[in-house]
Formats: structure tokens, sequence, C-alpha cells
């Protein structure tokens, strides 16, 4: 009798390694059904690994394979989901301003 065997886990999907890369947008309203369900149907285009919305804040955060996709790509993909997006946002905390120099 042979083994059985078992489906690969999604983490040893690809053969290659890629870099991941996530983009945060804040979009002007909230999405409706039809938008949420395009959101949706954007993480069957191979490359978007991730997309979390979140209302509250109105921000939508998808992490991607940059060696598939770019910035630009991403964005235009989700303009097509009908999400209206302000501003693209900065994933980096504020940094503090550095000290002035001690006079001598």
């Amino acid at each position: 009798m042979r083994p059985a065997i078992l489906p690969r886990s999604p983490r040893s999907c690809y053969h290659f390694s890629m870099t991941t890369v996530e983009i945060l947008y804040r979009f002007a309203a909230p999405p409706t059904e039809a938008v949420a369900f395009a959101l949706a149907n954007m993480r069957d285009v191979y490359g978007i690994r991730r997309i979390a919305i979140d209302s509250a804040t109105r921000q939508l955060r998808v992490e991607f394979d940059a060696t598939r996709l770019n910035a630009a790509a991403v964005a235009r993909l989700v303009r097509l989901t009908g999400l209206q997006i302000e501003e693209e946002l900065t994933l980096l905390p504020p940094q503090p301003a550095p000290a002035p120099a001690p006079a001598a």
C-alpha cells in the first residue's frame, strides 16, 4: 500500500525566496459590499499575499511579493476595486529630532 501524499504547507509552495513588502493606504470612505468583494478577489492575484482593512482608522494594508509586483501595480489593483485611496502612509514610526550639538 502506498503512503498517502499530504499537500504541501502554504509556506513551502514557493521554490524560491521572495521579497515581502507591505503598503499602507488611507481610504476616503468605508468600502461598499461590492468593493469588499473586489478586495477579497484581489487576493487571487499572483503575488498578493495578504490584505487587511481597518474601517475604524480607514486604513488598508497590502502585503505583496516584490519579485512579482511593484507598488504602482498594487495601487492600480486597489483602485480597480473601486476603493478611493486618499494617500499612501509610511510604515516607519516618526523619528525623533536629533539633539543639538553641545556648545564647546
